[in-house]
Formats: C-alpha cells, sequence, structure tokens
C-alpha cells in the first residue's frame, strides 16, 4: 500500500508542471529602451527634398517643352537639344498651344521658300519643311503667345527649341548665298566666323590665306561651335586678314567661302557727329550743301533727321545719304556715314541755322550750323 501512494505521488510530480503551464525559465536582461510604449497616433514629420531635387522640380515647373516631331503611324517623339537628319527628308513639328509663334532659319523667309508650311490649328501649331537640304541646317524653336488685348507677350514656362542638321556629304558646309564674307572683330565682344557644318561629327580647322597656315584653335581664346562656327572670344587687330575653313568627313575635305576680317576700333556711345555747309554766306539762287558726318563701327546704322529754315514752309530740299568703310592705316576700320541736305535756288527764307540730328543705338547727338544770305 505505501509502495503504491509513492509511485502515485512521483507520477503526480511528473504530470503538475505540464497541466499547470510551461517551467519558467530564466529571463535575460531588457535592452535599454526595450518594451517601451509607442504613441498611436505618432505625428511624422515630411521628408524636404534635396536642395537638388528641389531645384531639378522647380526648373521643371519653370520651362515646358512643347515641341515634338511627328513621327510615322501617328507616334511622336519629344526633340533633343540636336537632331540629324538626311538632306532630302520632310519633318512635321509640333507645338502645344492656341496661339504658336516659330522661329527658324532666316533665309527661308528671305525667299519665301514654298516648301515651308506654318499652320495654327486649334491645340497646337504646325510647321512642315519638305524635301529639305543642306541649307536648312540651323535652329527651330517655337513658344506660346499670351496676348491681352492687341498687347502679347512671349510664355517662357511654354517654349521649344532643336537645333537640325540637313546631312549632305556633297556640302559638308552649310550653303551661304555670297562667295565673301566680312566680319568684324570688336575688342569688347566675341566675333563669329559663320562657318558651320552640316555634320555634328565633321572635323573643322580654321586656315589664313596669307600668310597660308592653319590656325590653332585652342579651345580658349578661339573655340568652335558647331551651332555657330569659330568663335574669337578676344578679338584683337593680329587677327584681321581673309581665313577660310575646311571640313572633313569620311571622304575628300571641303572648303567654305572666304571670310574678310576687319578691326574696329571706336568710341561706344552715340554718334561722334560733324556738320558743315559748302559755304556759310550764300547768294540767291545759290546750291548750298549741309553735310552731316558720323564716324563709327562698321555693322552700326546711323539714323538722320534735319530741322531747317524752310521746313514749316515746306520748302522742298534734296537730302542724299551714304557711307563707306575706311581703313586707319593701323589695321583699324571705320565706318564713315555721311547725311546731305542740298538747297536748290537759295533764298531769304532759306537763310538760318541748319541742325543735324544723328542717332544710333547708344543715342542721338545734334549739331548745327549757320548759312546767311549776302547782301
Amino acid at each position: 500500500m505505501r509502495l503504491w501512494v509513492l509511485l502515485s505521488l512521483l507520477l503526480l510530480q511528473e504530470t503538475l508542471p505540464h497541466v499547470i503551464g510551461q517551467p519558467v525559465r530564466s529571463k535575460r536582461p531588457k535592452e535599454p529602451g526595450e518594451n517601451k510604449i509607442k504613441p498611436v497616433n505618432k505625428k511624422v514629420k515630411p521628408k524636404t527634398p534635396k536642395m537638388k531635387e528641389r531645384e531639378s522640380a522647380d526648373s521643371s515647373l519653370k520651362s515646358q517643352s512643347i515641341l515634338t516631331q511627328v513621327m510615322d503611324k501617328g507616334r511622336f517623339q519629344k526633340l533633343a537639344a540636336t537632331l540629324s537628319l538626311s538632306a532630302g527628308q520632310s519633318i512635321e513639328l509640333r507645338c502645344k498651344g492656341s496661339n504658336v509663334t516659330w522661329n527658324y532659319p532666316s533665309y527661308l523667309d528671305t525667299f519665301k521658300d514654298s516648301r515651308l508650311s506654318i499652320k495654327q490649328l486649334d491645340r497646337y501649331g504646325q510647321l512642315i519643311l519638305a524635301n529639305s537640304t543642306a541649307a536648312d541646317t540651323g535652329e527651330y524653336s517655337c513658344w506660346l503667345q499670351l496676348c491681352n488685348g492687341n498687347k502679347c507677350r512671349k510664355d517662357e514656362t511654354k517654349t521649344g527649341s532643336t537645333y537640325i542638321f540637313f546631312t549632305d556629304k556633297e556640302e559638308l558646309f552649310v550653303p551661304s548665298p555670297s562667295y565673301f564674307e566680312i566680319v568684324y572683330l570688336n575688342p569688347d565682344k566675341p566675333a563669329v566666323i559663320p562657318c558651320r557644318v552640316t555634320t555634328p561629327s565633321a572635323k573643322v580647322t580654321l586656315h589664313r590665306e596669307f600668310p597660308a597656315e592653319e590656325i590653332e584653335t585652342d579651345g580658349t581664346d578661339i573655340i568652335y561651335d558647331v551651332k555657330k562656327g569659330f568663335v574669337y572670344q578676344h578679338p584683337t587687330s593680329d587677327h584681321k586678314g581673309i581665313v577660310y575653313c575646311k571640313a572633313e568627313s569620311q571622304g575628300a575635305p571641303q572648303i567654305s567661302i572666304k571670310y574678310h576680317l576687319l578691326y574696329v576700333e571706336v568710341p561706344k556711345g552715340p554718334p561722334s557727329t560733324t556738320i558743315a555747309a559748302s559755304s556759310n554766306r550764300a547768294e540767291v539762287g545759290d546750291s548750298v550743301h549741309v553735310i552731316c558726318t558720323v564716324l563709327g563701327e562698321p555693322d552700326v546704322d546711323v539714323n538722320f533727321r534735319w530741322q531747317y529754315p524752310g521746313q514749316e514752309s515746306e520748302r522742298p530740299v534734296i537730302i542724299q545719304n551714304f557711307w563707306r568703310l575706311i581703313n586707319r592705316g593701323t589695321g583699324h576700320t571705320t565706318r564713315i556715314s555721311k547725311n546731305i541736305l542740298v538747297v536748290e535756288d537759295f533764298e531769304a527764307r532759306d537763310a538760318g541755322n541748319y541742325i543735324c540730328i544723328a542717332q544710333n543705338l547708344q543715342g542721338e547727338t545734334t549739331v548745327a550750323t549757320k548759312v546767311e544770305l549776302n547782301g
């Protein structure tokens, strides 16, 4: 009996832990911060974009390209900064918007080329150029016009632009309407020798005619821009002379037209103006010439206006205008512009002050001289 009770107690001791629960395990020390209660409604601070990301996002908002090329089967392609097509191909460009303005190589307007078609449709502007040639190489751009009544302005946020090369192995240089061009070298601004190519991969070099030599382009003072030509960053009188460009691309080299580089050095500002009369005392019936002369930059136009004694009475006069380039003997070239007022059959009412007003983009200069009646 005692043996049976002892066995029962031992059996109960073995099964009791399984009935009550699992045996207690030794606890490990808690890590700092472990089992802390986290707030349920924690506010998360929005992540601020990095500076570069923010700048790129801002720039995309500031300017959106609206220019696309129409491909085959109704597909459209956004245009990169440059595009190369074979001469002879036709191209259709579209710009989104209901009031689109286009810009393209100016000679297409000069010759009123029928190959160019521009239309404004309800939702986009359309430019089609058929049977392209090497001469069509250049910048093609568009922008949306914002109008308020009769006043319109360019929407700087909605523009598009691409430079298209119409490649032609027979015409490595973009054709020019002349065989000789003058390039003015100003000491205070870059000068461009516009020997542009139709094949962007062509190797282009610059050459002086006399003495016959290749002109080194160091990428600093003289650089080659495939969209412009050779650029003299800081022209000097040493650069004057006659030059030409040579291009090579998988064939015999080709030569551009010649460019005459003229160095210019004249003061900036309103016209440097003088006035003189053929005679400051005239007899009745004489013919009097009053000459207004301006010395200035070769490529800067001058406008002339006159005030003279018989003007209010609509006295008929003859006004002649001409200009020419003069070489000052030190390699410097200046433009001399003259405007001549001619009074025929001088009368008493023609006596008085003759005033010439010469104007350029920098301002205007007024000069005067007096013509008196003899007797």
